[in-house]
Protein backbone atom coordinates (compact mmCIF):
# COMPACT_ATOMS: atom_id res chain seq x y z
CA UNK A 1 0.00 0.00 0.00
CA UNK A 2 1.18 3.60 -0.52
CA UNK A 3 2.72 5.55 2.33
CA UNK A 4 0.07 7.36 4.34
CA UNK A 5 0.00 10.99 5.41
CA UNK A 6 0.89 9.85 8.93
CA UNK A 7 3.84 7.83 7.59
CA UNK A 8 5.12 11.05 6.06
CA UNK A 9 4.57 13.00 9.30
CA UNK A 10 6.33 10.37 11.39
CA UNK A 11 9.36 10.18 9.09
CA UNK A 12 9.68 13.96 9.01
CA UNK A 13 9.71 13.91 12.80
CA UNK A 14 12.45 11.27 12.68
CA UNK A 15 14.47 13.53 10.37
CA UNK A 16 14.05 16.46 12.79
CA UNK A 17 15.34 14.28 15.61
CA UNK A 18 18.26 13.01 13.51
CA UNK A 19 19.47 16.55 12.86
CA UNK A 20 20.04 17.02 16.60
CA UNK A 21 22.97 14.60 16.36
CA UNK A 22 24.89 16.62 13.78
CA UNK A 23 28.28 17.48 15.24
CA UNK A 24 27.97 14.97 18.08
CA UNK A 25 28.05 11.57 16.39
CA UNK A 26 30.68 11.79 13.65
CA UNK A 27 32.19 9.75 12.06
CA UNK A 28 28.84 7.97 12.49
CA UNK A 29 25.81 9.29 10.60
CA UNK A 30 23.08 11.35 12.26
CA UNK A 31 20.00 9.12 12.60
CA UNK A 32 16.53 9.60 14.06
CA UNK A 33 13.77 7.12 14.87
CA UNK A 34 10.08 7.18 15.82
CA UNK A 35 7.85 4.36 17.11
CA UNK A 36 4.12 4.62 16.39
CA UNK A 37 0.99 2.62 17.16
CA UNK A 38 -1.58 3.48 14.52
CA UNK A 39 -1.37 7.24 14.13
CA UNK A 40 0.05 7.87 17.60
CA UNK A 41 3.76 8.34 18.28
CA UNK A 42 4.74 6.37 21.39
CA UNK A 43 8.54 6.61 21.24
CA UNK A 44 11.24 8.88 19.85
CA UNK A 45 15.02 8.85 19.77
CA UNK A 46 18.14 9.93 17.94
CA UNK A 47 21.81 8.99 17.90
CA UNK A 48 23.13 11.43 20.50
CA UNK A 49 26.87 10.75 20.76
CA UNK A 50 29.54 8.70 19.02
CA UNK A 51 29.88 5.37 20.80
CA UNK A 52 26.47 5.69 22.45
CA UNK A 53 23.19 3.90 21.71
CA UNK A 54 21.77 4.34 18.23
CA UNK A 55 18.50 6.10 17.44
CA UNK A 56 16.46 2.89 17.27
CA UNK A 57 17.54 1.84 20.76
CA UNK A 58 16.55 5.20 22.27
CA UNK A 59 13.17 5.17 20.50
CA UNK A 60 12.38 1.58 21.50
CA UNK A 61 13.32 2.28 25.12
CA UNK A 62 11.06 5.33 25.08
CA UNK A 63 8.19 3.27 23.66
CA UNK A 64 8.66 0.43 26.15
CA UNK A 65 5.96 -2.28 25.89
CA UNK A 66 4.04 -0.18 23.34
CA UNK A 67 6.68 -1.16 20.75
CA UNK A 68 5.24 -4.67 20.36
CA UNK A 69 3.29 -4.80 17.11
CA UNK A 70 4.15 -1.15 16.36
CA UNK A 71 5.77 0.58 13.37
CA UNK A 72 9.34 1.88 13.59
CA UNK A 73 10.30 4.83 11.36
CA UNK A 74 14.06 5.27 10.98
CA UNK A 75 16.02 7.62 8.75
CA UNK A 76 18.81 5.14 7.94
CA UNK A 77 18.87 1.38 7.46
CA UNK A 78 19.31 -0.30 10.87
CA UNK A 79 22.76 -1.75 11.49
CA UNK A 80 23.18 -5.52 11.68
CA UNK A 81 26.77 -5.84 12.90
CA UNK A 82 28.63 -5.48 16.17
CA UNK A 83 30.52 -2.19 16.35
CA UNK A 84 30.73 0.00 19.43
CA UNK A 85 27.14 -1.09 20.12
CA UNK A 86 25.16 -4.30 19.40
CA UNK A 87 23.16 -4.64 16.16
CA UNK A 88 20.03 -2.50 16.05
CA UNK A 89 18.28 -5.28 14.12
CA UNK A 90 18.52 -7.44 17.27
CA UNK A 91 16.91 -4.71 19.38
CA UNK A 92 14.11 -4.25 16.83
CA UNK A 93 13.32 -7.96 16.79
CA UNK A 94 13.47 -8.23 20.58
CA UNK A 95 11.04 -5.31 20.95
CA UNK A 96 8.43 -7.03 18.76
CA UNK A 97 8.21 -4.35 16.08
CA UNK A 98 5.92 -5.47 13.22
CA UNK A 99 6.78 -2.95 10.49
CA UNK A 100 9.85 -0.86 9.76
CA UNK A 101 9.87 2.16 7.44
CA UNK A 102 13.38 3.12 6.33
CA UNK A 103 14.18 6.41 4.62
CA UNK A 104 17.51 5.43 3.02
CA UNK A 105 19.93 2.55 2.81
CA UNK A 106 23.26 2.54 4.64
CA UNK A 107 26.28 2.56 2.26
CA UNK A 108 28.63 1.18 4.92
CA UNK A 109 29.87 -2.18 3.62
CA UNK A 110 28.95 -4.13 6.75
CA UNK A 111 25.34 -2.98 6.49
CA UNK A 112 24.51 -2.06 2.85
CA UNK A 113 21.21 -3.93 2.54
CA UNK A 114 21.97 -6.60 5.10
CA UNK A 115 20.03 -4.82 7.84
CA UNK A 116 16.86 -4.69 5.75
CA UNK A 117 17.38 -8.30 4.61
CA UNK A 118 17.71 -9.53 8.22
CA UNK A 119 14.47 -7.84 9.24
CA UNK A 120 12.56 -9.19 6.25
CA UNK A 121 13.96 -12.68 6.84
CA UNK A 122 12.54 -12.52 10.37
CA UNK A 123 9.07 -11.78 8.98
CA UNK A 124 8.89 -8.01 9.48
CA UNK A 125 7.37 -5.74 6.86
CA UNK A 126 10.07 -3.31 5.67
CA UNK A 127 9.19 -0.37 3.41
CA UNK A 128 11.99 1.69 1.86
CA UNK A 129 12.35 5.14 0.39
CA UNK A 130 10.11 7.47 2.40
CA UNK A 131 11.84 10.90 2.54
CA UNK A 132 14.91 9.33 0.94
CA UNK A 133 16.27 12.53 -0.61
CA UNK A 134 16.10 14.34 2.73
CA UNK A 135 17.72 11.43 4.56
CA UNK A 136 20.56 11.17 2.05
CA UNK A 137 21.23 14.90 2.35
CA UNK A 138 21.27 14.67 6.13
CA UNK A 139 23.89 11.91 6.03
CA UNK A 140 25.89 13.35 3.11
CA UNK A 141 29.16 13.82 5.10
CA UNK A 142 29.05 10.21 6.33
CA UNK A 143 28.25 8.95 2.83
CA UNK A 144 31.11 10.88 1.28
CA UNK A 145 33.59 9.60 3.86
CA UNK A 146 32.45 6.00 3.31
CA UNK A 147 32.41 6.20 -0.48
CA UNK A 148 35.47 8.37 -1.20
CA UNK A 149 37.60 8.34 1.95
CA UNK A 150 37.50 12.16 2.14
CA UNK A 151 35.60 14.56 4.42
CA UNK A 152 32.65 16.76 3.46
CA UNK A 153 34.03 20.23 2.64
CA UNK A 154 32.02 23.27 3.71
CA UNK A 155 33.18 26.61 2.32
CA UNK A 156 32.16 29.64 4.38
CA UNK A 157 32.72 33.24 3.41
CA UNK A 158 31.35 36.70 4.14
CA UNK A 159 31.32 39.53 1.61
CA UNK A 160 29.94 43.01 1.26
CA UNK A 161 27.35 43.94 -1.37
CA UNK A 162 30.19 44.84 -3.73
CA UNK A 163 31.81 41.44 -3.27
CA UNK A 164 34.65 42.39 -0.95
CA UNK A 165 35.98 39.94 1.63
CA UNK A 166 37.73 42.46 3.86
CA UNK A 167 37.13 46.00 5.05
CA UNK A 168 39.58 48.80 4.18
CA UNK A 169 41.88 50.04 6.98
CA UNK A 170 40.03 52.18 9.48
CA UNK A 171 36.68 50.44 9.06
CA UNK A 172 35.15 47.77 11.27
CA UNK A 173 37.12 44.55 10.65
CA UNK A 174 33.91 42.53 10.67
CA UNK A 175 31.88 42.58 7.48
CA UNK A 176 29.06 40.40 8.80
CA UNK A 177 26.70 40.98 11.73
CA UNK A 178 27.12 39.64 15.30
CA UNK A 179 24.25 37.24 14.61
CA UNK A 180 26.04 35.86 11.55
CA UNK A 181 29.28 35.45 13.47
CA UNK A 182 27.42 33.55 16.22
CA UNK A 183 26.12 31.16 13.56
CA UNK A 184 29.66 30.60 12.33
CA UNK A 185 30.86 29.73 15.83
CA UNK A 186 28.01 27.23 16.18
CA UNK A 187 29.06 25.76 12.83
CA UNK A 188 32.67 25.56 14.02
CA UNK A 189 31.54 23.66 17.10
CA UNK A 190 30.02 20.94 14.91
CA UNK A 191 32.82 20.25 12.42
CA UNK A 192 35.95 18.15 12.80
CA UNK A 193 38.44 20.61 11.30
CA UNK A 194 38.74 24.24 10.19
CA UNK A 195 41.18 25.29 7.46
CA UNK A 196 42.55 28.63 6.28
CA UNK A 197 45.14 29.56 3.72
CA UNK A 198 48.42 31.12 4.74
CA UNK A 199 47.29 34.46 3.31
CA UNK A 200 44.38 34.63 5.77
CA UNK A 201 46.59 33.39 8.60
CA UNK A 202 49.14 36.16 7.96
CA UNK A 203 46.59 38.92 7.39
CA UNK A 204 44.17 38.18 10.23
CA UNK A 205 46.18 36.15 12.80
CA UNK A 206 43.03 34.15 13.61
CA UNK A 207 42.55 31.79 16.53
CA UNK A 208 39.93 29.62 14.75
CA UNK A 209 38.54 28.52 18.10
CA UNK A 210 34.89 28.09 19.04
CA UNK A 211 33.44 31.01 20.98
CA UNK A 212 29.80 30.67 21.97
CA UNK A 213 27.52 32.57 24.32
CA UNK A 214 27.59 29.83 26.95
CA UNK A 215 29.05 26.41 27.50
CA UNK A 216 25.53 24.97 27.42
CA UNK A 217 25.20 26.06 23.79
CA UNK A 218 28.42 24.41 22.68
CA UNK A 219 28.82 21.40 20.46
CA UNK A 220 31.14 18.55 21.32
CA UNK A 221 33.98 19.50 19.01
CA UNK A 222 37.25 21.34 19.42
CA UNK A 223 38.02 21.21 15.72
CA UNK A 224 41.54 20.68 14.46
CA UNK A 225 42.88 23.94 13.05
CA UNK A 226 44.60 23.57 9.68
CA UNK A 227 46.77 26.07 7.82
CA UNK A 228 47.46 25.46 4.14
CA UNK A 229 50.99 26.81 4.05
CA UNK A 230 53.09 25.36 1.22
CA UNK A 231 56.31 27.15 2.29
CA UNK A 232 55.85 26.85 6.08
CA UNK A 233 55.61 30.62 6.52
CA UNK A 234 53.27 30.55 9.55
CA UNK A 235 54.97 32.78 12.17
CA UNK A 236 55.98 31.18 15.43
CA UNK A 237 54.52 34.28 17.10
CA UNK A 238 51.05 33.72 15.59
CA UNK A 239 48.02 32.99 17.74
CA UNK A 240 47.63 29.59 16.11
CA UNK A 241 51.15 28.48 16.98
CA UNK A 242 50.97 30.02 20.46
CA UNK A 243 47.87 27.94 21.26
CA UNK A 244 48.86 24.74 19.42
CA UNK A 245 49.41 22.80 22.64
CA UNK A 246 45.88 23.64 23.78
CA UNK A 247 43.95 23.06 20.53
CA UNK A 248 45.59 21.01 17.75
CA UNK A 249 47.13 22.82 14.77
CA UNK A 250 48.05 21.01 11.56
CA UNK A 251 50.26 22.90 9.10
CA UNK A 252 50.00 21.43 5.61
CA UNK A 253 53.20 22.21 3.69
CA UNK A 254 54.55 21.40 0.25
CA UNK A 255 57.82 19.85 -0.92
CA UNK A 256 59.42 23.30 -1.06
CA UNK A 257 59.01 23.92 2.70
CA UNK A 258 62.25 24.59 4.57
CA UNK A 259 63.20 21.77 6.97
CA UNK A 260 64.28 24.24 9.68
CA UNK A 261 60.89 25.96 9.54
CA UNK A 262 59.15 22.59 9.83
CA UNK A 263 61.30 21.67 12.84
CA UNK A 264 60.48 24.98 14.53
CA UNK A 265 56.74 24.56 14.01
CA UNK A 266 56.85 21.04 15.38
CA UNK A 267 58.91 22.16 18.36
CA UNK A 268 56.23 24.76 19.09
CA UNK A 269 53.54 22.07 19.25
CA UNK A 270 52.18 22.06 15.70
CA UNK A 271 51.82 18.94 13.61
CA UNK A 272 53.26 19.33 10.12
CA UNK A 273 51.86 17.32 7.22
CA UNK A 274 54.00 17.35 4.10
CA UNK A 275 52.32 16.92 0.73
CA UNK A 276 54.79 15.75 -1.87
CA UNK A 277 52.63 16.50 -4.93
CA UNK A 278 53.83 19.36 -7.12
CA UNK A 279 50.43 20.93 -7.86
CA UNK A 280 48.36 22.76 -5.25
CA UNK A 281 45.12 20.96 -6.15
CA UNK A 282 46.82 17.57 -6.07
CA UNK A 283 48.16 18.37 -2.60
CA UNK A 284 44.72 19.49 -1.46
CA UNK A 285 43.21 16.19 -2.62
CA UNK A 286 45.96 14.27 -0.86
CA UNK A 287 45.34 16.25 2.34
CA UNK A 288 41.60 15.54 2.18
CA UNK A 289 42.30 11.83 1.97
CA UNK A 290 44.70 12.08 4.90
CA UNK A 291 41.95 13.74 6.92
CA UNK A 292 39.55 11.01 5.82
CA UNK A 293 42.05 8.37 6.92
CA UNK A 294 41.86 9.98 10.36
CA UNK A 295 38.05 9.67 10.18
CA UNK A 296 37.47 13.41 10.10
CA UNK A 297 34.04 13.78 8.54
CA UNK A 298 33.56 17.53 8.04
CA UNK A 299 36.07 20.22 7.07
CA UNK A 300 35.15 23.91 7.25
CA UNK A 301 37.10 26.24 4.95
CA UNK A 302 37.29 29.79 6.30
CA UNK A 303 39.53 31.66 3.94
CA UNK A 304 39.84 34.36 1.35
CA UNK A 305 38.96 34.28 -2.34
CA UNK A 306 42.28 32.85 -3.56
CA UNK A 307 42.06 29.55 -1.70
CA UNK A 308 38.31 29.30 -2.18
CA UNK A 309 38.68 29.82 -5.92
CA UNK A 310 41.37 27.13 -6.04
CA UNK A 311 39.09 24.72 -4.22
CA UNK A 312 36.24 25.61 -6.56
CA UNK A 313 38.43 25.07 -9.63
CA UNK A 314 39.39 21.64 -8.30
CA UNK A 315 35.74 20.73 -7.60
CA UNK A 316 36.65 20.14 -3.94
CA UNK A 317 33.78 22.02 -2.28
CA UNK A 318 30.61 20.17 -1.26
CA UNK A 319 28.62 22.77 0.66
CA UNK A 320 28.52 26.58 0.81
CA UNK A 321 27.60 29.05 3.54
CA UNK A 322 27.73 32.48 1.87
CA UNK A 323 27.06 35.53 4.02
CA UNK A 324 26.40 38.87 2.34
CA UNK A 325 26.29 42.04 4.43
CA UNK A 326 24.15 45.03 3.34
CA UNK A 327 27.09 47.41 3.04
CA UNK A 328 29.56 48.63 0.44
CA UNK A 329 33.20 48.74 1.48
CA UNK A 330 35.12 49.33 -1.76
CA UNK A 331 38.50 47.84 -2.61
CA UNK A 332 39.89 45.62 -5.36
CA UNK A 333 37.65 43.42 -7.52
CA UNK A 334 38.12 39.82 -6.44
CA UNK A 335 35.95 38.09 -9.02
CA UNK A 336 37.34 35.31 -11.22
CA UNK A 337 36.12 32.58 -13.53
CA UNK A 338 36.35 29.74 -10.99
CA UNK A 339 34.35 31.77 -8.48
CA UNK A 340 31.62 32.60 -10.98
CA UNK A 341 31.41 28.96 -12.04
CA UNK A 342 31.05 27.82 -8.42
CA UNK A 343 28.13 30.16 -7.76
CA UNK A 344 26.42 29.14 -11.00
CA UNK A 345 26.48 25.48 -9.90
CA UNK A 346 25.13 26.07 -6.41
CA UNK A 347 21.97 24.14 -5.44
CA UNK A 348 20.43 26.65 -3.02
CA UNK A 349 18.84 24.90 -0.03
CA UNK A 350 18.10 27.70 2.40
CA UNK A 351 18.14 31.50 2.56
CA UNK A 352 17.98 33.35 5.88
CA UNK A 353 18.75 36.85 7.18
CA UNK A 354 20.76 36.79 10.44
CA UNK A 355 21.17 40.31 11.79
CA UNK A 356 20.16 41.87 8.49
CA UNK A 357 22.74 39.92 6.46
CA UNK A 358 21.72 37.43 3.81
CA UNK A 359 22.92 33.85 4.28
CA UNK A 360 22.67 31.51 1.32
CA UNK A 361 23.30 27.83 2.05
CA UNK A 362 23.51 25.11 -0.55
CA UNK A 363 25.47 22.29 -2.08
CA UNK A 364 27.47 21.87 -5.27
CA UNK A 365 25.88 18.50 -6.04
CA UNK A 366 22.42 17.01 -5.85
CA UNK A 367 22.23 14.58 -2.91
CA UNK A 368 20.70 11.92 -5.16
CA UNK A 369 23.66 11.98 -7.55
CA UNK A 370 26.04 11.69 -4.60
CA UNK A 371 24.60 8.38 -3.45
CA UNK A 372 24.95 5.38 -5.71
CA UNK A 373 22.25 3.42 -3.87
CA UNK A 374 19.60 6.11 -4.20
CA UNK A 375 18.25 5.13 -7.60
CA UNK A 376 17.72 1.50 -6.59
CA UNK A 377 15.87 2.28 -3.36
CA UNK A 378 13.79 5.28 -4.39
CA UNK A 379 10.65 3.14 -4.43
CA UNK A 380 9.38 0.56 -1.96
CA UNK A 381 8.74 -3.09 -2.90
CA UNK A 382 5.22 -1.98 -3.85
CA UNK A 383 6.66 0.49 -6.37
CA UNK A 384 5.03 3.61 -4.92
CA UNK A 385 6.75 6.97 -4.89
CA UNK A 386 7.91 8.43 -1.56
CA UNK A 387 5.71 11.47 -0.78
CA UNK A 388 8.42 13.20 1.28
CA UNK A 389 10.53 13.88 -1.79
CA UNK A 390 8.02 16.36 -3.12
CA UNK A 391 6.89 17.74 0.22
Amino acid sequence: MPFSAFDDTAMRRALELAARGWGFVEPNPAVGAVVAVGDTIVGEGWHKAFGGPHAEVHALAHAGPHARGATLYVTLEPCCHHGKTPPCTDAILAAGIARVVVAAGDPFAEVAGRGVAALRAAGLTVDMGLCEIEAIRLTAPFRKLVSTGAPWVIAKWATSLDGRFTSPPGQDRWISSPESRAMVHDLRSRVDAIAVGIGTALADDPSLTVRLASDADGGPRRPVRIVLDSSARLPLSSTLVATARDVPVLVAVGPEADAHRIDALEAAGCEVWRGLESGANARLRSLLHELGRRRLTTLLIESGPTLLASLAAGDLIDEVWAFEAPRVVGGPDLSNTAWTDLLSRLHVERVSHPGGDRLVRGTLRSPMTEDSSAASSLTSPDGHEPPCASG
